[in-house]
């Protein structure tokens, strides 16, 4: 593959941090370790698909970035002290900054996964609307945009993604069993996605967390 054939791939991952998180802060923090070693090896797997990462967690009192358009090979796991959970859920604001943030940074070619993980609805946003989320997610969808929303079960998860326009959704159970089982998911399908864009095959609207 001659370097013509490169391509840029953003991963923005943003995870809630509110007080309700800490049921699963073990899970969740082990998860979000896993999944920025999966991009590192996504990187060395498909060396001609440069992978940068953007990570954000959030609560009512802070928006945290771990992470701001590194490089892959640069990103290293978090400490435990990092991901420590407490406050309320704006999830419209962190949405919002995190597809700004990433929507600045892109070329018009660039590929972007955005992995939005939550165990509440929106209940203390402050700039951002369902609507001004969902307009600018419609639109870069029309570009090379893939956005999926992974709930806990006492969501309509399904509902939820609805609402902002979202295709791609996963529903998981609470609990140390079901988030392990979710974050599994989340990293095969990551898998698949780079593999798909690797073979210029696009995943088909709908799929992205089958397991066929």
């Amino acid at each position: 593959m001659s370097t013509n054939d490169s391509k840029r791939v953003h991963n923005l991952i943003i995870v809630d941090e509110s007080g309700s998180m800490s049921i699963i802060r073990k899970q969740a923090f082990s998860g979000m370790n896993e999944t920025l070693q999966t991009i590192r090896q996504m990187q060395e797997k498909y060396p001609n698909q440069e992978q940068f990462v953007t990570l954000l967690t959030f609560d009512t009192d802070h928006a945290t970035w771990h992470y701001d358009n590194a490089p892959a090979p640069m990103t290293k796991d978090l400490r435990w002290k990092d991901y420590n959970p407490g406050g309320c859920t704006p999830l419209y604001d962190a949405i919002g900054k995190g597809i700004s943030k990433v929507n600045a940074q892109v070329r018009n070619d660039d590929h972007v996964l955005v992995t939005i993980i939550t165990d509440g609805e929106e209940n203390s946003s402050r700039e951002w609307t369902l609507k001004m989320v969902r307009n600018m997610i419609e639109k870069l969808k029309k570009q090379n945009w893939t956005f999926t929303l992974i709930g806990t079960d006492n969501l309509d998860v399904e509902t939820m993604a609805h609402s902002f326009a979202i295709d791609e959704h996963l529903q998981f159970t609470e609990d140390e069993k079901g988030t392990n089982r979710m974050f599994v998911r989340e990293r095969r399908s990551r898998e698949r996605f780079n593999c798909c864009l690797a073979e210029d095959t696009p995943m088909p609207k709908g799929k992205f967390f089958d397991e066929d």
